[in-house]
């Protein structure tokens, strides 16, 4: 017996939840103001609460959009937005009943795929999810840091209004399009909150559009933070990136020269951003960007494994039957055998065998089986299929969110 219900929340909720897991994120309960502008982005379809009596104990919340995978499909995802559990009632059993509500109705619904940013990181894997896809933090010295003379950076760059910035930018990043494994869709309710606020009046973001021989391909989002002080009087701002995609590496190339031109500014600061982004190799210097770390981005569960599998391409390799295990969705455990042609279930004996949550980083390409396995999250049944599950998964382009939720 528990103490609480796990339900599907309410209309009337919508604030009280709210409120719930901006507490249990350690910030403020939601102004008027602040809930007027963030209501819209804050439904109350898929969204389910812990509740003691009447009052809400916990919150998980998700939004269906679409996300990249390996060879160019998108496939319909859960992004899971927000996760919290009242901090007198934590531990006691209230999160793990909250996710396994929320993972049967995305297996319920169809979804092959869930996704989320992990605050904690310890938390998920038992859940299902994987650390997929890896960001790093970029630190650009100014105004030492130029581009050398043979990158290509054509077209013009323009600064947008703050009104201009709300009307344009999501349907520029519609047209540059999910390019990479793990990028994902930015629906409707995704905007109000996480792009317009930032970029309106009050918060004072500025917006920069690269546009090329065929139009707009590409824009940057970006704030200046002050370094001044009393005894530092001259020091130049910090330029903090908050926001960059690109058509192509051209439109690329041209934003950050942009952002490398920009006057007193000693130092230009950039957070997840794709770990193959070759900047510092774009430089006349490379010593002037530096990586400052390299974090967990984004985290995947695999929801409908057969699905999942069959939806992505693999590189020339012999096939391998892959053995999976789910504590939580028990239909997905089976052997599957994946292979240039595809994947499938099947009876053949495994190769190798992993829980869901291996799979979930083994999915997009970032980490390689033998990594996996050589970290004891594979069990390898046969060594010599290690060396083919790695060419099957890998891809050319590391995978990338470049999407906050």
């Amino acid at each position: 017996m528990t103490d609480f219900d796990v339900r599907p929340i309410t209309e009337d909720e919508r604030r009280s939840t709210f409120d719930l897991l901006r507490r249990a994120l350690h910030s403020r309960r939601a102004t008027d103001d602040l809930w007027a502008r963030a209501g819209e982005s804050w439904p109350a379809a898929h969204k389910f609460g812990a509740f003691d009596g009447g009052s809400p104990i916990g919150i998980v919340s998700a939004y269906d959009t679409e996300i990249a995978v390996p060879g160019g499909r998108t496939l319909p995802v859960a992004a899971v937005e927000g996760v919290g559990v009242r901090a007198d009632r934590t531990r006691r059993g209230v999160l793990s009943a909250m996710m396994a509500v929320q993972l049967a109705d995305f297996a319920a619904r169809g979804l092959p795929l869930a996704v989320l940013h992990a605050s904690e990181p310890t938390i998920y894997g038992r859940f299902g999810y994987g650390s997929a896809a890896l960001g790093k933090t970029l630190r650009v010295s100014r105004p030492a840091a130029r581009l050398h003379e043979r990158v290509a950076t054509g077209g013009d760059v323009r600064l947008l209004t703050p009104e201009e910035a709300v009307e344009e930018i999501p349907g520029l990043y519609r047209r540059i399009g999910l390019h990479r494994p793990g990028m994902i869709g930015r629906p409707a309710r995704w905007w109000p909150i996480s792009h317009d606020r930032h970029v309106g009046p009050d918060d004072g973001h500025l917006v920069a559009v690269h546009s090329g021989p065929d139009g707009d391909d590409g824009f940057v989002v970006y704030d200046t933070i002050t370094r001044r002080s009393f005894d530092a009087p001259d020091h130049g701002a910090v330029l903090d990136v908050h926001d960059l995609h690109a058509a192509g590496p051209a439109a690329r190339a041209a934003l950050w020269r942009y952002l490398l031109s920009v006057d007193l500014v000693s130092e230009v600061h950039a957070r997840h951003r794709p770990v193959d982004e070759p900047l510092a190799l774009m430089l006349t210097d490379h010593r002037h960007a530096a990586t400052a770390s390299v974090e967990d981005d984004l985290w995947l569960r695999p929801v409908d494994v057969a699905a999942a599998l069959a939806a992505r391409t693999y590189r020339a390799a012999g096939p391998v039957v892959l053995a999976v295990t789910d504590r939580v969705l028990p239909a997905n455990a089976g052997h599957y055998e994946v292979g240039p042609d595809g994947a499938r279930r099947t009876d053949a004996a495994a190769d190798l065998a992993l829980d869901v949550d291996t799979l979930g980083m083994l999915y997009l390409g970032h980490w390689a089986a033998t990594t996996l396995a050589e970290a004891g999250r594979i069990d390898v049944r046969d060594p010599v299929a290690l060396a083919r599950a790695d060419e099957l998964f890998t891809t050319t382009a590391a995978p990338w969110c470049g999407t906050h939720f």
